[in-house]
């Protein structure tokens, strides 16, 4: 059979699940940290799984790239490549081939397009973006897709989502049934509820492991978004997990769980642990900033992380001025740590049932702000 998901209670919309796939068990609601060319950016791979993480994700258009699809099959697939033991899902490519714009050529069949890190041309269609993610040995594979751009129109949101799932079907019919591995469909539509709706549908059609979310966090904002989670979540089926693609923001993951979503991913806890910035209880800071450079305290004293662990802001702060790699690591491992508090804390109280005091105490706490400087 196929990969698994039980549903182990809820508290209103909001679902606990688990899915069981070949490399072990993931608890959800579920964060997954993006591990886009086979590694999460200054972090170890086993520094990732203490954060909590359980599921970490790939992506098809990069390593099809560098190293090759095939090199890392004849390595062992990619858990081994990377040493990574946990469960992986693959992004089918599909974002970063749309997002090529002159450097590549859709068709009905699939794109053609030429790499921007040596110009070299090379072709992804449904079915080898499918096979690709074989390759890698993902254990859940995504659906090759077109996202649809932002702002647009109806019509070219019904023509881009129309084309996707023409292309689910080939892609489900050109993947390999193993034992817990997965295909998930991605619902397109944009935030016109009929398209969603016809989305849905066709998808449901085919038959799939678990659905996506497509096509939301490309700059509609939280409203549109949680909007369009509002009309498209409950037309899902129940009993498979569904994947939000891309999100988010704190705020936005604790929002989308409410309305019913399993699964996130998204590249903002890594990139911003690069950039001087730190996700807490209090909202976000940055520790550029010259009121840290003599403060002894940690970014958060309730956060177990090495970074609040193991040293103050003033010396993370001189980290980062003197763009010491460390600084990087440490912030990024302390931001993926945070997401995973977030999610362990939304798995207890949905258990609980107390998921609305959870989140008016998670609200309340973002709001104050950071503690006032010495």
């Amino acid at each position: 059979m196929s990969l698994s998901f039980e549903l182990l209670g809820n508290d209103g919309a909001a679902r606990r699940g688990r899915i069981a796939t070949a490399h072990g068990t993931i608890e959800t609601p579920a964060f997954m940290p993006v591990g886009t060319a086979g590694t999460v950016k200054a972090m170890l791979p086993q520094s990732v799984a203490e954060t909590g993480a359980e599921i970490v994700l790939g992506n098809t258009f990069h390593l099809m790239l560098r190293p090759g699809a095939e090199r890392v099959a004849a390595l062992g697939g990619l858990h081994k490549f990377m040493n990574w033991p946990g469960p992986i899902l693959t992004d089918s490519g599909g974002f970063q081939v749309m997002s090529l714009k002159e450097l590549r050529k859709l068709d009905p069949d699939g794109v053609t397009f030429r790499s921007p890190s040596d110009g070299s041309e090379h072709r992804l269609t449904p079915q080898r973006s499918i096979e690709i993610q074989r390759l890698l040995d993902a254990d859940i594979t995504m659906s090759f897709d077109e996202c649809t751009t932002w702002p647009v129109e109806e019509a070219a949101a019904a023509a881009s989502m129309r084309l996707s799932m023409t292309w689910a079907g080939r892609g489900r019919r050109a993947f390999t049934e193993r034992p817990g591995y997965g295909l998930f469909g991605i619902v397109q539509g944009s935030i016109f509820p009929a398209l969603r709706e016809e989305s849905v549908a066709a998808l449901t059609a085919i038959g799939f492991d678990g659905y996506a979310i497509g096509g939301l966090a490309v700059g509609e904002g939280q409203e549109l978004m949680f909007a369009t989670l509002e009309i498209t979540v409950p037309m899902l089926p129940a009993d498979r997990p569904r994947y939000l693609m891309g999100v988010g923001r704190p705020a936005d993951i604790v929002g989308a769980v409410a309305r019913g979503i399993d699964m996130f991913d998204c590249v903002m806890p890594t990139r911003a642990g690069r950039t001087a910035q730190a996700f807490t209880r209090r909202g976000e800071l940055n520790l550029r900033n010259a009121r840290h450079r003599e403060d002894p305290r940690p970014i958060d004293e309730h956060c177990t992380c090495p970074a609040c662990r193991d040293h103050s802001r003033a010396y993370l702060h001189h980290l980062i001025r003197s763009e010491e790699i460390l600084g990087s690591m440490l912030l990024t491992w302390h931001n993926l740590h945070y997401y995973q508090d977030i999610m362990r804390g939304l798995r207890g109280a949905i258990e609980s049932r107390s998921l609305g005091h959870w989140i008016a105490a998670f609200r309340s706490e973002q709001g104050l702000g950071d503690i006032p400087p010495l």
